[in-house]
């Protein structure tokens, strides 16, 4: 007897949906329950019960469901019903339509009070796309169509579960047992994956470092992130979505993965960077574009006085400014971190131009406060004062760029070495081969674009000095 069909005789069937008050596992919560336990006999018994959720339920979900405020109040809460609900659960195979949302609201729920409820898992979309691959639909409304399921009424959760048993029925009764029990096995020892991924789609995917794109329906740029371990990164997504709410979307919307491999970190964190700011991808909030990239430099004013100015990406190639500080992604962040150091290590605000006064020997505002050190009005050498001030700024120093031209950070992995061209904290690209190099060279721009981000991740590279750096020449063909 084939491994599955053992499985199956052995193991309880249990058809699951929920109704729930939103989609969120982690705030929301179940208002409704539907099972249709199925015994190896293929005796079916049907339960469920309405839940009372201890929040209102949206208004746009009672049109939907049917399931009013007024229906729940009186209803048994989940931590009533988990003790019972569980132990129907234990020890069968937990079936479900898009089964990470029913799941995963289980789970969590079960978490809360104390229950690790880790059950075999099996979706009945993936089901249908594995054994129907020509099709392009799976979802409940068109398999009912599909195969003539008795649809007595719809977004109640066991009417909806119990379409999954006729489904299964129907699937099992359709294919010859070999190909059914083939699919079954399939699915249920592979990694869970989203319904709308293929069964194979991390196949392929290395467990090395490089970079991973997740894509959306029509090739929409949903994520992007990097690992020093891409097949491991890329899993731990989809074992977390039942828990965190940007989890589940991200897993409801993925289409297709797509891996770019690097020789190591510094490649992938490069490679991230540029990717997020290009593709600008849904879910990914760090690393965007920063839009007016700036900085403090310290200037001579008229009057031969040191002091900062805010100067912009646009105007100077930041990578070999002099006497620069703190990098901002807009003049209000700017402003509000050299007024932080003013006051803590206090500095006159007319010395650092964030004040403006009328006359000589007025006051700063934190002299005011007693937050100055009284520069402003002759009680502090401005020697002492300017002194004060380099220090403060020290620590947000911008370093120019340490070589006279750019340069080949070389990185070596287990497969591949990468030369990373990099040029005034730029980075130019990844080559493997010397004419690769002089691509890149020869079709940088002029003042590339300089990227918080990518400074961050070179400054880093190139203190650590655990990777060898290669002097580059522009050289004319």
């Amino acid at each position: 007897m084939p491994a599955i069909k053992q499985r199956m005789t052995t193991h309880k069937l249990v058809f699951v949906d929920l109704e729930t008050t939103g989609a969120n596992p982690v705030v929301d919560r179940i208002t409704e329950i539907g099972i249709v336990e199925v015994d190896s006999e293929g005796v079916a018994n049907r339960w469920s019960t309405l839940v009372n959720p201890g929040l209102p339920i949206p208004a746009f979900i009672q049109s939907l469901t049917g399931i009013s405020n007024d229906m729940v109040r009186t209803a048994p809460t989940f931590t009533e019903l988990a003790p019972a609900l569980y132990e129907r659960l234990q020890g069968a195979l937990f079936i479900a339509h898009n089964a990470r949302f029913d799941y995963g609201f289980l789970r969590n729920a079960f978490d809360q009070l104390g229950l690790s409820f880790k059950p075999d898992v099996l979706c009945t979309v993936k089901l249908s796309r594995a054994l129907y691959p020509q099709e392009r639909k799976h979802n409940l409304d068109t398999l009912v169509a599909r195969h003539q399921l008795k649809a007595d009424t719809r977004h109640r959760a066991l009417a909806d579960a119990d379409l999954l048993w006729q489904l299964w029925q129907k699937l099992r009764d359709t294919f010859p047992v070999e190909t059914f029990e083939a699919a079954l096995g399939k699915l249920l020892q592979r990694p869970s994956l989203p319904s709308h991924l293929p069964s194979n789609a991390v196949d392929d995917i290395p467990d090395t470092p490089g970079v991973y794109l997740f894509y959306g329906e029509n090739g929409i740029p949903l994520y992007v992130g990097k690992s020093v371990r891409l097949r491991h990164r890329v899993l731990s997504h989809f074992n977390a979505d039942h828990k965190e709410y940007k989890e589940m979307r991200l897993s409801q919307q993925l289409h297709r993965i797509e891996v770019r491999k690097t020789a190591g970190e510094i490649g992938a964190l490069l490679l991230e960077a540029r990717l997020i700011k290009e593709l600008q991808p849904v879910h990914n909030r760090l690393l965007r574009r920063q839009g007016d990239l700036c900085a403090w430099q310290l200037r001579e004013n008229e009057q031969g006085q040191l002091m900062p100015v805010l100067t912009h990406a646009n105007e100077q190639d930041f990578g070999r400014a002099d006497r620069l500080f703190g990098l901002f992604s807009g003049k209000r962040k700017a402003e509000s971190a050299l007024r932080s150091l003013a006051e803590s290590h206090q500095l006159c605000l007319v010395q650092i131009g964030l004040e403006r006064r009328s006359g000589t020997q007025k006051p700063c505002f934190n002299w005011q406060l007693k937050q100055c050190n009284g520069v402003c009005v002759g009680k502090e050498p401005e020697s002492f004062h300017r002194a004060r001030m380099e220090a403060a700024l020290a620590k947000l120093r911008v370093d120019t760029w340490p070589y006279a031209e750019a340069v080949g950070i070389i990185e070596r992995g287990t497969e591949r070495t990468d030369v990373h061209v990099v040029n005034n904290w730029c980075y130019l690209g990844t080559a493997h081969s010397d004419d690769e190099v002089h691509d890149l060279l020869e079709q940088s721009p002029a003042r590339p674009a300089f990227d918080l981000d990518t400074y961050k991740i070179l400054h880093r590279a190139l203190a650590n000095k655990q990777l060898p750096v290669r002097l580059l020449h522009r050289q004319h063909r």
